[in-house]
Protein backbone atom coordinates (compact mmCIF):
# COMPACT_ATOMS: atom_id res chain seq x y z
CA UNK A 1 0.00 0.00 0.00
CA UNK A 2 2.95 2.29 0.92
CA UNK A 3 4.63 1.84 -2.25
CA UNK A 4 1.62 1.74 -4.63
CA UNK A 5 0.42 5.25 -3.12
CA UNK A 6 4.22 6.51 -4.05
CA UNK A 7 4.20 4.92 -7.32
CA UNK A 8 1.14 6.89 -7.99
CA UNK A 9 2.46 9.94 -6.36
CA UNK A 10 5.77 9.68 -8.85
CA UNK A 11 3.05 8.93 -12.01
CA UNK A 12 1.53 12.15 -10.94
CA UNK A 13 4.03 14.47 -10.70
CA UNK A 14 5.54 12.74 -14.09
CA UNK A 15 2.10 13.45 -15.93
CA UNK A 16 2.02 17.09 -14.44
CA UNK A 17 5.76 18.17 -15.18
CA UNK A 18 4.57 17.20 -19.16
CA UNK A 19 1.98 19.85 -19.32
CA UNK A 20 2.54 23.44 -19.68
CA UNK A 21 0.81 24.28 -16.36
CA UNK A 22 0.13 22.75 -13.15
CA UNK A 23 -3.57 22.22 -12.42
CA UNK A 24 -5.25 25.72 -11.17
CA UNK A 25 -1.85 27.67 -11.47
CA UNK A 26 -2.35 31.33 -10.84
CA UNK A 27 1.37 32.68 -11.20
CA UNK A 28 2.92 33.67 -14.33
CA UNK A 29 6.73 34.43 -14.38
CA UNK A 30 6.37 36.93 -17.19
CA UNK A 31 4.52 38.61 -14.61
CA UNK A 32 6.72 39.10 -11.74
CA UNK A 33 10.16 37.88 -13.59
CA UNK A 34 11.33 42.17 -14.44
CA UNK A 35 10.85 42.45 -10.50
CA UNK A 36 12.61 40.26 -9.43
CA UNK A 37 15.67 41.57 -11.34
CA UNK A 38 14.75 45.77 -9.94
CA UNK A 39 17.91 46.96 -8.15
CA UNK A 40 17.22 48.52 -4.73
CA UNK A 41 20.64 50.66 -4.92
CA UNK A 42 19.00 53.57 -6.60
CA UNK A 43 16.10 54.04 -3.62
CA UNK A 44 18.86 53.52 -1.03
CA UNK A 45 20.96 55.97 -1.94
CA UNK A 46 18.19 58.33 -2.35
CA UNK A 47 17.52 58.11 1.25
CA UNK A 48 20.84 57.98 2.12
CA UNK A 49 21.17 61.39 0.07
CA UNK A 50 18.29 62.40 1.96
CA UNK A 51 19.68 60.98 5.67
CA UNK A 52 22.79 62.85 4.98
CA UNK A 53 21.49 65.94 4.16
CA UNK A 54 19.58 66.26 7.21
CA UNK A 55 22.23 65.35 9.26
CA UNK A 56 24.46 67.76 7.99
CA UNK A 57 21.76 70.51 9.00
CA UNK A 58 21.94 68.82 12.84
CA UNK A 59 25.53 69.61 12.61
CA UNK A 60 25.73 72.90 12.12
CA UNK A 61 22.34 73.76 14.18
CA UNK A 62 22.43 71.22 16.71
CA UNK A 63 19.79 73.02 18.69
CA UNK A 64 17.27 72.20 16.00
CA UNK A 65 15.89 68.77 17.53
CA UNK A 66 13.33 68.61 14.86
CA UNK A 67 16.09 67.64 12.17
CA UNK A 68 16.24 64.52 14.74
CA UNK A 69 12.86 63.49 13.12
CA UNK A 70 13.82 63.52 10.33
CA UNK A 71 17.08 61.73 10.04
CA UNK A 72 14.93 58.65 12.04
CA UNK A 73 12.63 58.82 8.99
CA UNK A 74 14.99 58.50 6.74
CA UNK A 75 16.27 55.77 9.02
CA UNK A 76 13.00 53.64 9.07
CA UNK A 77 13.02 54.10 5.42
CA UNK A 78 16.12 52.70 5.29
CA UNK A 79 15.37 50.32 7.12
CA UNK A 80 11.99 48.96 5.21
CA UNK A 81 13.84 49.05 1.90
CA UNK A 82 16.64 46.76 3.19
CA UNK A 83 15.82 44.84 6.11
CA UNK A 84 18.84 45.57 8.08
CA UNK A 85 18.32 46.09 11.50
CA UNK A 86 20.38 48.74 13.13
CA UNK A 87 18.70 51.43 10.54
CA UNK A 88 15.42 50.45 12.85
CA UNK A 89 17.67 50.63 16.16
CA UNK A 90 19.20 54.21 15.24
CA UNK A 91 15.85 55.96 14.18
CA UNK A 92 15.37 54.56 18.12
CA UNK A 93 18.17 56.55 19.34
CA UNK A 94 17.29 59.94 17.33
CA UNK A 95 13.79 59.78 18.78
CA UNK A 96 14.93 58.99 22.34
CA UNK A 97 17.49 62.54 21.78
CA UNK A 98 14.20 64.22 20.20
CA UNK A 99 11.81 63.29 23.39
CA UNK A 100 14.44 64.14 25.91
CA UNK A 101 15.11 67.72 24.55
CA UNK A 102 11.64 68.25 24.61
CA UNK A 103 10.66 66.51 27.96
CA UNK A 104 9.01 64.05 26.34
CA UNK A 105 5.93 66.64 26.40
CA UNK A 106 5.60 66.74 22.45
CA UNK A 107 2.09 63.85 21.28
CA UNK A 108 3.58 64.13 17.55
CA UNK A 109 7.26 62.95 19.14
CA UNK A 110 5.84 60.21 21.69
CA UNK A 111 3.84 59.09 18.73
CA UNK A 112 6.74 58.22 17.10
CA UNK A 113 8.78 56.97 18.97
CA UNK A 114 6.12 54.43 19.85
CA UNK A 115 5.93 53.47 16.64
CA UNK A 116 9.59 52.68 16.61
CA UNK A 117 9.25 50.48 19.67
CA UNK A 118 6.06 48.68 17.87
CA UNK A 119 8.30 47.57 14.96
CA UNK A 120 10.38 46.57 17.44
CA UNK A 121 7.87 44.53 19.50
CA UNK A 122 8.35 46.59 22.43
CA UNK A 123 4.12 46.78 23.01
CA UNK A 124 4.50 47.72 26.63
CA UNK A 125 6.96 50.31 26.26
CA UNK A 126 5.11 51.70 23.05
CA UNK A 127 2.14 51.68 25.37
CA UNK A 128 3.19 53.60 27.94
CA UNK A 129 4.18 56.51 25.76
CA UNK A 130 0.51 56.51 23.97
CA UNK A 131 -0.59 56.87 27.29
CA UNK A 132 1.52 59.99 27.93
CA UNK A 133 0.37 61.19 24.34
CA UNK A 134 -3.21 60.47 25.19
CA UNK A 135 -3.30 62.78 28.54
CA UNK A 136 -1.43 65.28 26.93
CA UNK A 137 -4.12 65.39 24.27
CA UNK A 138 -2.82 66.99 21.24
CA UNK A 139 -4.23 64.66 17.97
CA UNK A 140 -5.56 62.82 20.20
CA UNK A 141 -7.57 60.87 17.70
CA UNK A 142 -4.70 60.16 15.75
CA UNK A 143 -2.89 58.69 19.55
CA UNK A 144 -6.39 56.69 20.10
CA UNK A 145 -5.97 54.62 16.65
CA UNK A 146 -2.23 53.73 17.54
CA UNK A 147 -3.54 52.76 21.25
CA UNK A 148 -5.90 50.60 19.64
CA UNK A 149 -3.32 49.03 17.58
CA UNK A 150 -1.31 48.25 20.71
CA UNK A 151 -3.97 47.05 22.59
CA UNK A 152 -4.84 44.24 20.02
CA UNK A 153 -0.67 43.17 19.86
CA UNK A 154 -0.92 42.64 23.53
CA UNK A 155 -4.47 41.18 24.06
CA UNK A 156 -6.35 43.69 25.75
CA UNK A 157 -8.86 43.46 23.19
CA UNK A 158 -12.06 44.99 25.33
CA UNK A 159 -9.72 48.55 25.75
CA UNK A 160 -9.00 47.87 21.90
CA UNK A 161 -13.11 47.49 21.07
CA UNK A 162 -13.23 50.83 23.59
CA UNK A 163 -10.64 52.93 21.03
CA UNK A 164 -11.92 51.58 18.18
CA UNK A 165 -15.41 52.84 18.95
CA UNK A 166 -13.75 56.31 19.74
CA UNK A 167 -12.25 56.58 16.41
CA UNK A 168 -15.59 55.34 14.60
CA UNK A 169 -15.79 57.04 11.24
CA UNK A 170 -16.47 54.79 8.47
CA UNK A 171 -15.64 57.50 5.66
CA UNK A 172 -11.82 57.57 7.37
CA UNK A 173 -8.72 54.79 5.76
CA UNK A 174 -7.59 54.35 9.51
CA UNK A 175 -10.75 53.60 10.91
CA UNK A 176 -11.83 51.08 8.27
CA UNK A 177 -8.41 49.16 7.70
CA UNK A 178 -8.44 49.17 12.23
CA UNK A 179 -11.94 47.86 11.54
CA UNK A 180 -11.10 44.97 9.23
CA UNK A 181 -7.99 44.03 11.56
CA UNK A 182 -10.99 43.86 14.09
CA UNK A 183 -13.26 41.79 12.23
CA UNK A 184 -10.12 39.14 11.59
CA UNK A 185 -9.69 39.10 15.01
CA UNK A 186 -13.20 37.97 15.75
CA UNK A 187 -13.07 35.09 12.74
CA UNK A 188 -15.19 37.40 10.57
CA UNK A 189 -12.80 37.30 7.60
CA UNK A 190 -15.51 38.17 4.99
CA UNK A 191 -16.14 41.69 6.72
CA UNK A 192 -12.73 42.14 6.89
CA UNK A 193 -12.08 41.10 3.62
CA UNK A 194 -15.26 43.95 2.64
CA UNK A 195 -13.65 46.39 5.20
CA UNK A 196 -10.22 46.46 3.65
CA UNK A 197 -11.40 46.81 0.10
CA UNK A 198 -13.34 50.10 1.20
CA UNK A 199 -10.47 51.41 2.68
CA UNK A 200 -8.47 50.26 -0.27
CA UNK A 201 -10.22 52.59 -2.26
CA UNK A 202 -10.25 55.09 0.26
CA UNK A 203 -6.46 54.92 -0.66
CA UNK A 204 -7.25 54.91 -4.24
CA UNK A 205 -9.39 57.66 -4.37
CA UNK A 206 -6.51 59.75 -2.33
CA UNK A 207 -3.90 58.38 -4.74
CA UNK A 208 -1.13 58.10 -1.99
CA UNK A 209 1.70 55.68 -3.14
CA UNK A 210 2.12 54.58 0.63
CA UNK A 211 -1.33 53.85 1.71
CA UNK A 212 -2.04 51.84 -1.30
CA UNK A 213 0.60 49.71 -1.41
CA UNK A 214 0.31 48.96 1.99
CA UNK A 215 -3.56 48.39 1.22
CA UNK A 216 -2.67 45.99 -1.48
CA UNK A 217 -0.04 43.67 0.59
CA UNK A 218 -2.59 43.75 3.05
CA UNK A 219 -5.91 42.90 1.29
CA UNK A 220 -3.63 40.24 -0.52
CA UNK A 221 -2.68 38.49 2.67
CA UNK A 222 -6.83 38.68 3.80
CA UNK A 223 -7.77 37.12 -0.01
CA UNK A 224 -4.73 34.30 0.82
CA UNK A 225 -6.29 33.09 4.10
CA UNK A 226 -10.06 33.12 2.61
CA UNK A 227 -8.81 30.92 -0.51
CA UNK A 228 -8.62 33.18 -3.30
CA UNK A 229 -5.32 33.31 -4.14
CA UNK A 230 -6.07 34.28 -7.98
CA UNK A 231 -7.21 37.80 -6.25
CA UNK A 232 -4.18 37.61 -3.24
CA UNK A 233 -1.65 37.54 -6.66
CA UNK A 234 -3.17 39.96 -8.37
CA UNK A 235 -3.09 42.41 -5.44
CA UNK A 236 0.52 41.15 -4.65
CA UNK A 237 1.32 42.49 -8.06
CA UNK A 238 -0.07 45.96 -7.96
CA UNK A 239 1.97 46.64 -4.73
CA UNK A 240 4.95 45.52 -6.61
CA UNK A 241 4.26 47.94 -9.44
CA UNK A 242 4.13 50.92 -7.21
CA UNK A 243 7.04 49.75 -5.36
CA UNK A 244 9.13 46.89 -7.31
CA UNK A 245 11.40 46.47 -4.41
CA UNK A 246 8.75 45.20 -1.99
CA UNK A 247 10.22 42.63 -0.62
CA UNK A 248 6.59 41.86 1.30
CA UNK A 249 4.96 41.53 -1.71
CA UNK A 250 7.67 39.21 -3.20
CA UNK A 251 7.54 36.66 -0.43
CA UNK A 252 3.61 36.68 -0.76
CA UNK A 253 4.03 35.44 -4.48
CA UNK A 254 6.64 33.04 -3.31
CA UNK A 255 4.30 31.75 -0.52
CA UNK A 256 2.11 31.37 -3.34
CA UNK A 257 4.23 29.49 -5.91
CA UNK A 258 5.12 27.04 -2.66
CA UNK A 259 2.20 26.55 -0.91
CA UNK A 260 -0.61 26.47 -3.58
CA UNK A 261 1.26 25.53 -6.84
CA UNK A 262 3.78 22.90 -4.89
CA UNK A 263 6.82 24.23 -7.21
CA UNK A 264 9.42 24.94 -4.05
CA UNK A 265 12.37 25.30 -6.76
CA UNK A 266 10.66 28.57 -7.92
CA UNK A 267 9.85 29.42 -4.75
CA UNK A 268 13.13 29.35 -3.96
CA UNK A 269 14.13 31.43 -7.01
CA UNK A 270 11.94 34.02 -6.14
CA UNK A 271 13.20 34.18 -2.08
CA UNK A 272 16.47 34.34 -3.14
CA UNK A 273 16.57 37.12 -5.61
CA UNK A 274 14.70 39.26 -2.58
CA UNK A 275 17.30 38.62 -0.10
CA UNK A 276 20.26 39.43 -1.87
CA UNK A 277 19.18 42.87 -1.40
CA UNK A 278 16.91 42.93 1.65
CA UNK A 279 18.05 40.99 5.16
CA UNK A 280 15.66 39.53 7.44
CA UNK A 281 15.70 36.69 9.60
CA UNK A 282 12.25 35.30 9.12
CA UNK A 283 13.55 34.63 5.12
CA UNK A 284 15.81 31.88 6.14
CA UNK A 285 12.73 30.52 8.07
CA UNK A 286 11.05 29.91 5.11
CA UNK A 287 13.81 28.88 3.23
CA UNK A 288 14.28 26.32 5.86
CA UNK A 289 10.53 24.99 4.97
CA UNK A 290 10.70 24.76 1.74
CA UNK A 291 13.98 22.67 2.03
CA UNK A 292 12.18 20.39 4.23
CA UNK A 293 9.51 20.08 2.04
CA UNK A 294 11.74 19.05 -0.77
CA UNK A 295 13.98 16.11 1.51
CA UNK A 296 16.71 18.76 1.58
CA UNK A 297 17.93 18.41 4.86
CA UNK A 298 21.77 19.99 4.12
CA UNK A 299 19.47 23.13 3.31
CA UNK A 300 17.14 22.77 5.65
CA UNK A 301 20.24 22.75 8.12
CA UNK A 302 22.16 25.96 6.49
CA UNK A 303 19.12 28.06 6.70
CA UNK A 304 18.16 27.17 10.38
CA UNK A 305 22.13 28.25 11.24
CA UNK A 306 21.57 31.44 9.35
CA UNK A 307 18.51 32.38 11.25
CA UNK A 308 20.18 31.41 14.62
CA UNK A 309 23.32 33.79 13.44
CA UNK A 310 21.14 36.72 12.15
CA UNK A 311 19.06 37.33 15.37
CA UNK A 312 22.30 36.44 17.49
CA UNK A 313 22.51 40.36 16.56
CA UNK A 314 21.20 42.07 19.92
CA UNK A 315 19.52 44.57 18.12
CA UNK A 316 16.60 42.78 17.25
CA UNK A 317 15.86 42.49 21.03
CA UNK A 318 12.77 40.18 21.56
CA UNK A 319 11.37 40.48 17.74
CA UNK A 320 11.91 36.99 17.06
CA UNK A 321 11.15 35.03 20.21
CA UNK A 322 8.45 33.32 19.00
CA UNK A 323 10.35 32.27 16.04
CA UNK A 324 13.22 31.22 18.16
CA UNK A 325 10.97 29.47 21.00
CA UNK A 326 9.02 27.48 17.89
CA UNK A 327 12.71 25.83 16.82
CA UNK A 328 13.48 25.41 20.02
CA UNK A 329 10.65 23.24 20.87
CA UNK A 330 10.25 22.04 17.55
CA UNK A 331 13.78 21.20 16.11
CA UNK A 332 16.09 21.01 18.76
CA UNK A 333 14.97 19.60 21.90
CA UNK A 334 15.77 23.00 24.09
CA UNK A 335 12.49 23.10 25.76
CA UNK A 336 13.87 25.05 28.60
CA UNK A 337 15.08 27.87 26.51
CA UNK A 338 11.94 27.54 24.42
CA UNK A 339 9.92 27.46 27.63
CA UNK A 340 11.78 30.99 28.94
CA UNK A 341 10.84 32.77 25.60
CA UNK A 342 7.70 32.04 25.85
CA UNK A 343 7.04 33.33 29.34
CA UNK A 344 8.73 36.42 28.11
CA UNK A 345 5.84 36.81 25.67
CA UNK A 346 3.36 36.36 27.87
CA UNK A 347 4.92 38.77 29.98
CA UNK A 348 5.25 41.18 27.19
CA UNK A 349 1.77 40.36 25.07
CA UNK A 350 -0.51 38.23 26.72
CA UNK A 351 -2.66 36.93 23.74
CA UNK A 352 -3.71 33.35 22.87
CA UNK A 353 -0.90 32.96 20.52
CA UNK A 354 1.63 33.51 23.48
CA UNK A 355 -0.11 31.21 25.26
CA UNK A 356 -0.45 28.47 22.66
CA UNK A 357 3.41 29.07 22.45
CA UNK A 358 3.55 28.10 26.05
CA UNK A 359 0.84 25.39 25.56
CA UNK A 360 3.49 23.80 22.24
CA UNK A 361 6.45 23.84 24.51
CA UNK A 362 5.16 21.51 26.86
CA UNK A 363 3.42 19.48 24.76
CA UNK A 364 6.79 19.25 22.77
CA UNK A 365 8.27 18.19 26.57
CA UNK A 366 6.02 15.72 26.31
CA UNK A 367 4.05 17.09 29.47
CA UNK A 368 0.56 16.90 27.37
CA UNK A 369 -1.72 17.52 30.78
CA UNK A 370 0.28 20.72 31.09
CA UNK A 371 -0.19 21.27 27.66
CA UNK A 372 -3.90 20.63 27.74
CA UNK A 373 -4.79 23.09 30.95
CA UNK A 374 -3.14 25.75 28.99
CA UNK A 375 -4.81 25.38 25.81
CA UNK A 376 -7.93 24.85 27.31
CA UNK A 377 -7.64 27.68 29.51
CA UNK A 378 -6.14 30.43 26.89
CA UNK A 379 -6.72 29.45 23.84
CA UNK A 380 -9.53 27.20 22.53
CA UNK A 381 -12.24 29.53 21.40
CA UNK A 382 -10.26 32.57 22.28
CA UNK A 383 -8.33 32.76 18.97
CA UNK A 384 -8.69 31.50 14.92
CA UNK A 385 -5.19 31.34 14.00
CA UNK A 386 -4.62 28.39 12.06
CA UNK A 387 -1.12 27.98 13.50
CA UNK A 388 -2.72 27.89 16.98
CA UNK A 389 -5.50 25.68 16.08
CA UNK A 390 -2.77 23.27 14.86
CA UNK A 391 -1.11 23.01 17.62
CA UNK A 392 -4.45 22.40 19.64
CA UNK A 393 -5.74 19.55 17.72
CA UNK A 394 -2.11 17.92 18.26
CA UNK A 395 -2.96 18.49 22.43
CA UNK A 396 -6.36 16.96 22.06
CA UNK A 397 -4.90 13.97 20.10
CA UNK A 398 -2.44 13.74 22.55
CA UNK A 399 -4.46 13.30 25.18
CA UNK A 400 -7.30 11.46 24.12
CA UNK A 401 -9.40 14.23 23.06
CA UNK A 402 -9.84 12.58 19.47
CA UNK A 403 -13.42 14.20 19.02
CA UNK A 404 -12.19 17.91 19.46
CA UNK A 405 -9.28 16.87 17.48
CA UNK A 406 -11.21 15.67 15.05
CA UNK A 407 -13.51 18.64 14.60
CA UNK A 408 -10.46 20.64 14.62
CA UNK A 409 -9.08 18.33 11.53
CA UNK A 410 -11.96 19.53 9.61
CA UNK A 411 -11.44 23.46 9.81
CA UNK A 412 -7.12 22.89 9.40
CA UNK A 413 -8.26 20.90 6.03
CA UNK A 414 -9.72 24.66 5.09
CA UNK A 415 -6.32 26.26 6.08
CA UNK A 416 -3.46 24.01 4.44
CA UNK A 417 -2.72 26.99 2.22
CA UNK A 418 -2.09 29.02 5.06
CA UNK A 419 -0.48 26.57 7.09
CA UNK A 420 1.78 25.41 4.28
CA UNK A 421 2.64 21.68 2.42
CA UNK A 422 5.05 20.66 5.46
CA UNK A 423 1.97 20.78 8.06
CA UNK A 424 -0.90 19.44 6.21
CA UNK A 425 1.15 16.36 6.40
CA UNK A 426 0.87 16.62 10.19
CA UNK A 427 -2.65 17.67 10.25
CA UNK A 428 -3.83 14.83 7.81
CA UNK A 429 -2.61 12.39 10.75
CA UNK A 430 -4.69 13.57 13.27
Amino acid sequence: MFNKFYLSLSFLILVLASCDKVPDQVTQKEDYEKFLQEDAALTVEKIKSDHDFWEEKLTKEPSQFPYLLQLASAQSQMFKVTGEIEHLTRAEKNLLAANQKTGYKNASYLKSLARNYISQHRFSEALSLLNSAEAIGEKINGTHKMLFDVHMEIGNYEAAEAYLTKIEDRSDFDFLLRYAKWSDHQGDLSTAITYMEKATEKAEMANLKGLKQWSYTNLADFFGHNGEIERSYEHYLKALELDPNDAYAKKGIAWIVYSHERNPKEALRILNSVTKQFQSPDYYLLKAEIAEYMNDSSSKKQNLENYFTAVSDENYGVMYNTSSAILYAEEFSRTREAMNLAQMEISERPTPQSYDLLAWTYYNEGDYKRALKIAEEHVAGKTYEPEALFHLAKIYKATGKTKEARVLKKELMESIYELGPVTEQEIRRI
